[in-house]
Order: C-alpha cells, then structure tokens, then sequence
C-alpha cells in the first residue's frame, strides 16, 4: 500500500500493461509511427515501454525544438502526425517556436509532455511549471492525465484531434505515476472525420464569379497545391485566364516541370499590394486574405488592394480539392493544363559566389522528385523562381515565421520520405538556433544536403531596421545585427556534429561540392560563402 505521501505501492507496475505501454501501443494502433525525443526522467518510462512495445520508431533529439520541428516536417511530407516526447514545462517551452510553426502550417502533432508524479506536484520540486498553461497557449487540443486507466483512451483522441482536418496541434500531458502504474489495455482508434464538403451554392458562386471575365487571382494554400487539387487550379486558370499564387511562406508546393505554375506571393508587403493591383477579384481556397508580416511606419497591413473583391471557396478545413475540381468541371475548363517544362537555368559563370549563384546552380542541378526546404530568406525569396522550370519537387517553407525550424524540418521530412533527396536552403545566422539537428542527420543517416548561405550577418534584420524607419544604426545597434567577430566555422560545426562539410567561396566550387553532395547518400553540408 501507498504510504502518506503516495509512495511505496504506486512505483510497482503491472506485470501486463502499465500506463506508458497502454500509451505506446495506443500510438501505434492510431498510426503514429514515429517519436521525435528529447526524454528526461519522468519520461523513463515511456522509454522503456519502446522495447516492449513494437511499431514506433525512436529518435533522439539533442534539443526540444529539434524535436518539435522534425515532426512538423515529417506531418507536411507524411500526410499523417508524429508524436514528439518532451520532458515537462521546460522542455514542452524550449520547443514551443517551431509547434507555432507547425500551428500555423496546419501540421498535425501529437506532444506527449512528461510531468512530475502527481502526489509530488505538492512539494514544489525545481521543475515544477505551468505544464497545461503552456500547452494551452499553443495548443488546439491539450489533455492531462490524471489516471493510469485513462492514459490509453486520452492518446488515442490526442491523435484523433491532431488529425482534424487541417490539422492541428495536440498536447497529452502525462505525470509520470500515470505511465509507471496499472493500466487497462490500449485503446483502439478513433475515425477522423474528412475535410467538410464545400456546398454546391458556394461552387456555383465562384463559377459566375470567374464567367464574368474579371481579371482573377487564385490564392491557395493547404493540400491543394500538392495534389490533384493543382491540376483543378491549372485547368481553371488555362479556362478563365486567372493567375495562380500561393503564400510566401506556404507549407507545401507541388513545383517544378510537369506542374502548373503557382507563384509565390512577394515578401514585403508594397510589393504584394504592386502585384495585386491589376486584379478585380480575389478567390481564397484555403487561403486567408494576404497581410503584411509585421507592421511599418506609413505602410498598409492590409494588402488586398481596393476595389479587389474577395471571394471565399473553400476554408482551410473545407476539402478544397473537391472544390477545385467541381469548379473547373462548371466552367467547363479543358481536361488538360499547361505545365512548366523542364528548362532549368544555365549555371552562372566563374566567379565569387552569389546568392543568386548558388540557385541557379541548385535549380540546375536538382534531382528529379527531390524535396527543398527552404529558410534562407533574403538569400532565397529573390530568387526562388528559378526553381520553377526545374526538376520535379516538393518546396517547403518556413510558415510561422519563428526562425531555426527548417533544419530540424529537414530532418523530419527525411525520416518520412527516406528515398528522396532533401535539399535543405538555410541561412547561417537561422541555423544557429538548432544546429543540433545536424547530429541528428547523422546519427540517422538521413539524405539531406544542408545549403548555409554564409552572409554573416541577420541580413533581413538590416533590412527591418531601415523598413520600420528607426534611427539609422550606430555601431552599437550593428553589432546586434552582425556575425563576424568571431566568423561562425559551418565547415568545422558540421564536422563536429558528425556530417561531412565543404566550405565553398566561388560558383565552380560550390557547384562541384553540390554535385558531389547529390552523388552521395547521407547528411552532407555545405557552407556557401556570399
């Protein structure tokens, strides 16, 4: 029996199922297939219960935010969530930056949150915290269990929840008697309700919207621009004569030859009001009205231009798909779309290095179905058309804006799609943030070739300080915003981590280390001197 303070009996678990193996088993029976760790005591358990327990594949993670964003990537490219372990409300914090990514990118996510024991939450241990209002703030489902019997039944709708169409972030806080004690059994799954149907009203409306000859502008986002729902928008757009976008930092695009071509919205918000302006209607599928990404002095935050009428087909939890089809079938839109053909651009010529040289090289030399993962920001969205008469690809971007998600996105893009070549574009002051990822590439021997754009400096933040109009930078304010002094060694950081690296300051250079990265198979990185 337990003594007065709920110790003694409560540490003796079932000798057939206790709360961590309900827990695991219930993963596995729900689909989840693999957990991104970063474990810690309360976890034991948990971890344990992995050897016992077939169907769910561990990796270690040396930092939470690893964690978090390696299982955003892996929801974008899988389709499906993964779960992450994560070691109480410090550990759920130091990943919480790339869970917003995922919130916003609509990726499903299961977190399994260790916590204290819940007769030792009392005593006010060091690493007591707010676990739930943590998971609260970001979290669209969060669930803490309280009860050994209940754990299996809780992770089962924490799967059913992150499954909701768009996709959604859930929590499953679980105190570490609930995983060591008695269980019942695992739970079975839960059917996950489809995408809800677009009403026929709605497709009508848009067909004599488009009829009307208005110059028209699709902007999509979600499962549609990675589907057959891009083959529907081609078609309309070959039909009505509109002009296909997506967002600027969307979280999955279809690109490349043999696709439609879909632009991406500029960065700054002048130059998407400049783009607009031309169009009389602006059709949503998926998509929200486009704003500025911050506020600036004198600037719209607004940037549907004026006198553009907007016009909703599909909501992010709608099936957008099977509302692009009914629609191109109304306008009676051909069968068929124009594609991008397959033209990449020449390669630059010698020279000092560029950014603009590194993708030209890139798009050049992509492998066919590869998949870009991109943070480089001022080094990348200049150029990032070059891509679009490419090989085929898969293009995924940061969506929340909580830079350091895209190494760790990599990562996890490259467990869920093992027999493609991720091509991951980075900036060097970003990579900084969770360079852990690295080892982690490495320790799985996963196929990714890491791109640093080595400007030394937060390039885009000299950018911020001249948009917002604050007083022109002193020396003091510079050296916030700069990265020499010591010059970060991406050769020697990479190397340290485990993965092979080059250092490349000219185009030759860097397109002979980009060739011989894409012969191999494994991590390789690159550090691009522009």
């Amino acid at each position: 029996m337990p003594d007065a303070h709920g110790n003694g009996a409560r540490h003796q678990a079932s000798d057939t199922c206790n709360g961590a193996e309900s827990l695991v088993a219930t993963l596995v029976a729900s689909g989840i297939e693999v957990c991104f760790a970063n474990p810690g005591t309360s976890e034991m358990h948990f971890v344990s219960a992995l050897d016992r327990i077939p169907g769910l594949r561990p990796v270690l993670c040396l930092f939470e935010g690893v964690a978090t964003g390696a299982a955003d990537g892996y929801a974008r490219m899988a389709g499906k969530p993964a779960c992450t372990l994560l070691h109480l409300g410090p550990g759920f914090a130091n990943g919480m930056a790339n869970i917003h990514n995922a919130r916003r990118g609509h990726s499903p996510m299961v977190n399994i949150v260790g916590d204290h024991a819940t007769y030792h939450e009392r005593y006010n241990a060091p690493l007591k915290s707010n676990v739930k209002g943590f998971a609260e703030a970001i979290s669209h489902w969060v669930r803490r269990s309280d009860s050994p019997r209940t754990v299996a039944a809780d992770a089962a709708q924490a799967v059913w929840a992150a499954r909701q169409a768009p996709g959604q972030v859930a929590t499953l806080i679980l105190p570490a008697d609930t995983a060591w004690l008695p269980a019942e059994r695992p739970a079975p799954p839960l059917a996950v309700c489809p995408p809800a149907a677009v009403a026929q009203g709605t497709v009508d409306a848009a067909a004599r919207a488009l009829s009307r000859g208005r110059k028209t502008a699709i902007l999509m986002r979600g499962a549609v621009l990675h589907g057959d729902g891009l083959q529907a928008a081609g078609r309309i757009a070959a039909r009505t004569g509109s002009t296909l976008f997506c967002d600027t930092f969307t979280p999955r695009l279809r690109a490349g030859a043999g696709s439609p071509r879909v632009e991406r919205l500029p960065y700054r918000g002048q130059d998407i009001l400049a783009r607009l302006d031309a169009f009389e209607q602006l059709l949503l599928v998926g998509a929200e009205p486009p704003v500025s990404f911050f506020a600036y002095p004198g600037q719209e935050s607004w940037l549907t231009p004026p006198g553009c009428e907007i016009l909703t087909l599909s909501l992010p939890h709608e099936d957008g798909e099977a509302a692009l089809a009914a629609l191109a079938d109304a306008l009676g839109a051909p069968a068929a779309c124009p594609v991008a053909p397959f033209d990449p651009p020449a390669p630059p010529p010698s020279g000092p290095l560029t950014a603009q040289g590194v993708m030209r090289i890139v798009a050049a030399l992509l492998p066919e179905n590869a998949i870009v993962t991109d943070e480089g920001i001022t080094s990348t969205l200049p150029h990032a058309a070059l891509l679009a008469t490419a090989a085929p690809h898969d293009a995924l971007s940061l969506t929340g804006g909580s830079i350091g998600d895209i190494l760790p996105l990599s990562t996890g893009v490259a467990v869920a799609a093992p027999d493609r070549k991720v091509v991951c574009l980075e900036g060097d002051g970003s990579a900084m943030y969770t360079l852990q990822a690295l080892w982690t590439q490495a320790r799985e021997r996963l196929d990714v070739v890491t791109v640093i754009y080595a400007n030394r400096s937060y390039a885009v933040l000299n950018q911020e300080l001249r948009m917002v109009r604050a007083a022109p930078g002193g020396k003091r304010a510079l050296s916030l915003l700069d990265l020499h002094d010591p010059v970060l060694d991406w050769v020697r950081l990479a190397e340290g981590m485990g993965v092979a690296a080059v250092r490349a300051e000219t185009t030759q250079a860097f397109a002979d280390a980009f060739a011989a990265a894409l012969r191999e198979k494994g991590p390789r990185l690159i550090e691009a001197v522009v």
